[in-house]
């Protein structure tokens, strides 16, 4: 998506598609927030169609992270396209219910998930929980079984890959504190196994934000799935496979991977492990 396309300047003034800017401010005064609904729905479908052609006999869901935009026009767009939610408070989870989108399309991600928002999570019927370390899973297990129930979770795994990305938005090194190391995750599954109210479905990786090369994924993406392979020789049914996400945007002159570059990655990695993908 380029800005030009979508917010063009026509004779010196700024438009949003074939709305002037200034004309809104007249209306509704300054500041004020203004969104493309073309350029929204238009990367949404990118992305589908991307992973629907890479990974043709494969189900994909692809997940809006709320905490991007929690506008609740922008999020009712998303819904009516079929999109999913990647949340991370209860708050969110509300706000992606509100706009329609279903309960089973939400994955739970965070670092701070708290006990009366793992309940309503719960309650809601929400696909996953994306587990981000063992004291979370005890949590999650505990809660579930009080309420006399299972809840689907994957662990969020480190894989100790650069993203080659600014330090500050890098989340998938060793040093960046975020999710399970790698190096434990077979022991952390097995914990998982063992604890009642748990149902182990997927695996979760996300190295940060903003990049624009493909490489950091694809080694993500290969030790992710030599993972897999590991967790189901250990006994694990693993069927959802979270990808993350962190595809770049054009701020200067970077020169991005496309949509259709960046699925065709995911498949060559994880295409034969038969799992449902999630973006």
């Amino acid at each position: 998506m380029t800005t030009q396309k979508y917010f063009p300047h026509v004779n010196g003034k700024m438009f949003a598609e074939n709305v002037s800017l200034s004309d809104i401010a007249k209306q509704v005064g300054t500041p004020f927030y203004c969104y493309s609904n073309t350029a929204i729905s238009q990367n949404y479908k990118d992305y589908q169609q991307a992973f629907s052609v890479a990974l043709v006999d494969q189900e994909a869901l692809i997940c809006y992270a709320v905490k991007a935009n929690g506008n609740q026009a922008v999020l009712s767009t998303l819904a009516k396209l079929g999109s999913g939610a990647d949340v991370v408070s209860e708050g969110e989870i509300r706000r992606a219910r509100s706009a329609g989108i279903p309960a089973n399309k939400i994955v739970y991600s965070g670092v701070a998930k708290i006990e009366s928002e793992i309940e309503y999570a719960i309650n809601e019927g929400i696909f996953q929980f994306n587990v981000e370390s063992e004291p979370e899973l005890e949590l999650i297990s505990k809660v579930a079984t009080l309420l006399n129930t299972t809840a689907a979770i994957a662990f969020r795994i480190n894989p100790d890959v650069c993203a080659q990305t600014h330090e500050k938005i890098s989340t998938g090194k060793a040093e960046n504190k975020f999710g399970v190391p790698i190096s434990k995750a077979r022991l952390a599954y097995k914990q998982a196994a063992s604890l009642p109210g748990i149902k182990v479905q997927g695996v979760d990786v996300h190295i940060g934000s903003q990049l624009t090369q493909l490489a950091p994924f694809e080694e993500a993406y290969k030790r992710i799935a030599q993972l897999v392979l590991d967790l189901k020789e250990d006994g694990h049914d693993i069927s959802v496979i979270d990808i993350g996400g962190g595809l770049g945007i054009t701020y200067n002159d970077e020169v991005l991977p496309s949509k259709q570059e960046y699925a065709a990655v995911a498949k060559a990695q994880l295409a034969q492990l038969n799992c449902k993908i999630v973006v």
